[in-house]
């Protein structure tokens, strides 16, 4: 829901999946075309013949660099939506089981991209539906030695160790404060991914998420509990249900006191679970009347070194994973898919088995800038209006 207002009323579709309304709008995309096509040719001779030659993180953050200085000024920031074709859609699309804003598709960013919230409005500029910052813990840190992220070209992932690096919950909160206090900042529909701090023993996780939650929850239209990344010691080992369930009722509790309204909390899974376990993760989200899943978080099973791999060799098992939350999630519980979504027919198979809407990053490095709203309209034009989602009770 959006900061400040009502809880939102809600519905289902004829098939009692979670569903979302679709509203009529004055769509220009398709006289755009031609330009994200040649931004898109030229990204990809830039990424072989000269970023693909860098550090990846300092690619990252030379990127990450552009990107913020396009969002935070208003008329670089219009030219980079019109030259990405992020104009406005057939059709916008409303979830309040997440936020009352509307959203301009079903694709957005994972975390993991702009773990600062300093790119929020840039990323929003390029084509986004929404944007989930961080992971963000209650400490800054400054996670894993570099080099801590490496391409892997030939099949289109990325595996990183960063160790949730980032500034910590005080710091990312004054951001999105200022962020909300301007109209394209109000506009954003914004996710904040909060993590354990790694100086914070596994007996005190609870504390310390409470506190990123308190911390957050005003500005943020969703909150997702990370106890997947494999980069933190010990921190998977949160996703046993003994573990995980006083984590999760304590974070509902803490971001709702804290933005005085409903916040929609979500967990966020990792691909190597046994499946037994995602049963159980979620029966624990029906019983805390949680918002949904988020799966698919990196895996540790490949043999690219240390670290949590993403993209294409994650897709198959994101797919049977969000296939097993949709039968057993409640019908008005979400299920955000992520992992391995390159292209709109990657999109569609996550829709299809089960998934509401999607995150993607991989597919940002690789696809260019204007990836992200070529996806959302070609996503946007073959989707078909459903009911109003629900929001948590």
């Amino acid at each position: 829901m959006t900061p400040g207002t009502e809880q939102a009323g809600s519905g289902r579709d004829v098939s009692g999946r979670p569903a979302v309304s679709t509203v009529p709008g004055r769509g220009r995309g398709h006289a755009r075309r031609r330009g994200p096509d040649a931004v898109t040719k030229a990204y990809r001779r830039l990424f072989t013949a000269v970023l693909t030659k860098v550090d990846a993180e300092t690619a990252h953050h030379l990127a990450a660099r552009a990107i913020r200085v396009a969002g935070d000024l208003p008329p670089l920031r219009a030219a980079i939506a019109a030259l990405s074709g992020n104009v406005s859609p057939e059709r916008s699309m409303r979830v309040p089981a997440l936020s009352d804003r509307p959203l301009r598709g079903p694709l957005g960013l994972a975390a993991g991209f702009d773990k600062n919230a300093v790119m929020v409005r840039g990323l929003a500029a390029l084509g986004f539906a929404f944007i989930e910052v961080g992971t963000v813990t209650a400490v800054g840190q400054p996670g894993n030695p570099r080099p801590r992220l490496w391409r892997v070209p030939e099949r289109g992932g990325l595996v990183n160790r960063m160790g949730f690096n980032n500034d910590g919950a005080t710091a990312v909160a004054g951001r999105l404060r200022r962020l909300r206090r301007t109209a394209a900042g109000r506009r954003v529909v914004l996710g904040v991914n909060i993590g354990k701090s790694k100086v914070t023993p596994a007996a005190a996780a609870e504390t310390d998420y409470v506190h990123s939650a308190r911390t957050l929850a005003p500005y943020a239209d969703y909150l997702v509990v990370n106890v997947s990344s494999p980069n933190t010691p010990g921190l998977r080992d949160l996703q046993q249900i003994e573990a995980l369930r006083p984590i999760l009722r304590q974070v509902q509790r803490a971001a709702d006191a804290a933005a005085a309204r409903a916040v929609p909390v979500l967990v966020k899974i990792a691909p190597d679970l046994a499946d037994r376990d995602i049963e159980d993760i979620a029966a624990l989200s029906r019983e805390l009347d949680l918002a949904g899943v988020i799966a698919v978080n990196t895996t540790i099973r490949h043999d690219h070194g240390a670290g949590g791999l993403s993209g294409p060799p994650v897709r198959d098992r994101g797919l049977a994973v969000v296939s097993l939350l949709r039968r057993h999630l409640r019908p008005d519980q979400l299920v955000i898919g992520v992992g391995g979504i390159s292209s709109p027919k990657h999109a569609r198979a996550y829709l299809d088995a089960g998934a509401d809407l999607l995150q993607a990053y991989s597919g940002f490095v690789y696809g260019g800038p204007t990836w992200p709203a070529r996806m959302n309209r070609a996503l946007t034009a073959r989707r078909s209006p459903r009911g109003a989602l629900r929001g948590r009770r």
